[in-house]
């Protein structure tokens, strides 16, 4: 969707506070858009979308504590690594004698 907007001003804001039951999202972000509108529609009482700006692509939500999360991944250590790539050599070698 083109928006007028650069990508860099296309951000994904996140608020809340330890009093506020609630967490904010404001988000240009595809993805994440599409995730949030798709619960808010299963799960209404728990997330809702408050609102969008089609001119900038930008929606916003509200959604329960506790039911949106980060996910922090530690780096790969070079063992993993080395572990990973043989084992895509050996199953896209397989794959292509199929």
């Amino acid at each position: 969707m083109r928006t007028g907007i650069t990508k860099q001003e296309k951000t994904t804001d996140i608020w809340f506070d330890e009093k506020d039951p609630l967490i904010h999202i404001r988000t240009h972000n595809t993805a994440l858009k599409k995730r949030l509108l798709a619960y808010s529609r299963r799960y209404p009482a728990i997330c809702q979308q408050t609102d969008a700006d089609p001119e900038t692509g930008c929606m916003e939500f509200d959604i329960e504590k506790g039911r949106f999360s980060f996910r922090l991944t530690a780096p790969y250590s070079e063992e993993r690594r080395r572990a990973a790539r043989q084992y895509a050599k050996e199953n896209n070698a397989a794959d292509r004698l199929k």
